[in-house]
């Protein structure tokens, strides 16, 4: 089971951005999408799940959940676009997996038995932040994660 997992997009949409997420069977967006299109877009390759994020205002947003807990195989992933809104404990709800963005920083962290990943931005590049996009892979109950670089070399 292949996730792709994408945030701060910012209303661009990358085309590398989209070749590298073919495959996946599911993607998350977790947040600050931008334009509906870029839902659109990601729809085309795989079923997503998005919340809404700090910038996400428009009217088109409005329907997206600011939380989000989805079923993907036999893992529990909770998705939040800024992790300091998180408003549970994971491992007390049973979650496998928080995915969360905003920070623009990539991250992946371990605490009791909880996955807390960012992918990072796949939007504008911001300061000297890398853009990229976040992968994780689910294999006989084991879970491997990590980034795509999306910077154009």
């Amino acid at each position: 089971m292949i996730i792709g997992v994408i945030s701060d997009t910012h209303g661009r949409m990358r085309e590398k951005a989209l070749e590298l997420l073919e495959g996946s069977d599911v993607i998350v967006h977790a947040g600050d999408i931008g334009r509906p299109e870029i839902l659109d877009a990601l729809n085309r390759i795989a079923p997503i799940y998005a919340v809404r994020g700090n910038n996400d205002k428009d009217d088109w947003a409005r329907s997206l959940p600011l939380t989000q807990a989805v079923e993907v195989g036999d893992k529990l992933i909770y998705v939040v676009h800024d992790i300091s809104m998180m408003d549970l404990v994971a491992e007390a709800a049973g979650i496998d997996i928080v995915i969360y963005g905003h920070s623009h920083k990539p991250k992946k962290e371990e605490k009791n038995g909880v996955l807390y990943f960012n992918p990072g931005s796949a939007g504008p590049k911001r300061f000297n932040l890398p853009v990229c996009l976040g992968r994780i892979e689910i294999k006989d109950g084991s879970m491997d994660a990590d980034w795509v670089d999306l910077e154009e070399r």
